[in-house]
């Protein structure tokens, strides 16, 4: 017999973390623990008000399925018991984690995949202003990619971003709006993102606004993150985009992660694998995903005030396999 235990548990950020949207200074996970036959898996959650989600919400959620799930459900049939997104992520990633822990194979080696090698991860500049953010990109200097976040205003976002690349000349840069630019300042703005050196540009646009970008000429590669979800909204983003960001809590887990990689490939797509804010047991199963990916964002665990253990070790930018303990 299968047992589930769903629960929120809440993780606090070093100082607080700013996009367009707001601010938060708590990573609010769900985590699903399935045990059976004397083997344990686990997956996390984040759910994400943008997309209507809550904490309750996903709890009621993961309940309502309780029935199916302890009678056995496999990961072929979770679709049938929850949405894509957060509560299906966790569910999928636990499934995973319990065949690894009861096969005594690794996720990897289920998947017929090499064993995974260590990742370069982005590390994030939380939205502030242009001399805030300045002081911190001279701190994270060191490191070798940075994501920054910006979006309240094109005139105060150039000063934020000349500010990141006066305080850190030799790292590359990943800008992140949250959608938070207009179609009418964009073009100035990828103009001048290009000449700061940006390697990428990420959700510039509403969700809602970003049929702009087609035809639009791109002198940096422009990335769909609130506009990507799961392989159904796939045809829709080619032409408009040139690479998308892959996130088990909007693609619903692990499984259609993969798939939708394998598609976006096919259509010609760049990758790039992010996270929300969560710790070390939301990270791992996107390592997986992340293999294979131009730019990997899966920073989460080194914005909080303390992380799980055992977690993700990390040697400055580099994120390495998690001991099975973790995950998988």
């Amino acid at each position: 017999m299968r047992k589930l235990t769903v629960r929120h548990e809440s993780w606090p950020i070093a100082g607080s973390f700013t996009i367009s949207r707001g601010s938060k200074t708590s990573a609010e996970v769900v985590v699903v623990t399935l045990e059976e036959g004397g083997a344990v898996g686990r997956g996390e959650c984040v759910p994400y008000a943008r997309y209507g989600e809550t904490v309750p919400g996903v709890l009621e959620a993961l309940e309502a399925a309780r029935a199916r799930i302890e009678g056995g459900l496999s990961r072929e049939e979770v679709p049938e018991v929850l949405e894509p997104r957060a509560a299906r992520n966790a569910l999928d990633c636990a499934l995973w984690d319990l065949e690894a822990k009861r096969t005594g194979r690794p996720v990897w080696a289920l998947l017929g995949m090499p064993e995974p090698r260590p990742l370069v991860t982005a590390y994030t500049l939380s939205l502030d202003t242009a001399e805030a953010m300045g002081r911190a990109a001279v701190k994270s200097a060191h490191r070798p990619l940075l994501k920054v976040k910006l979006g309240r205003g094109s005139t105060e976002d150039l000063e934020r971003l000349r500010a990141i690349r006066e305080g850190a000349p030799k790292s590359r840069l990943i800008v992140d709006a949250n959608e938070g630019w207009s179609p009418a300042e964009l073009p100035g703005l990828l103009d001048a993102c290009a000449k700061l050196g940006v390697v990428m540009v990420e959700q510039p646009l509403p969700a809602s606004d970003d049929e702009a970008l087609r035809g639009l000429g791109r002198p940096v590669a422009v990335c769909a993150d609130e506009s990507a979800h799961d392989r159904h909204g796939l045809a829709a983003l080619v032409g408009k985009y040139d690479a998308l960001n892959i996130k088990l809590d909007k693609t619903g887990g692990l499984t259609e992660a993969l798939a939708l990689a394998r598609d976006a490939r096919g259509h010609g797509l760049q990758l790039m694998v992010g996270c929300m804010v969560a710790t070390s047991l939301s990270m791992a199963p996107a390592a997986l995903v992340a293999q294979d990916a131009e730019v990997v964002d899966l920073d989460g665990p080194l914005l909080l005030a303390r992380d799980r253990e055992p977690g993700l070790h990390f040697e400055g930018n580099t994120l390495f396999w998690p001991p099975r303990e973790l995950w998988g």
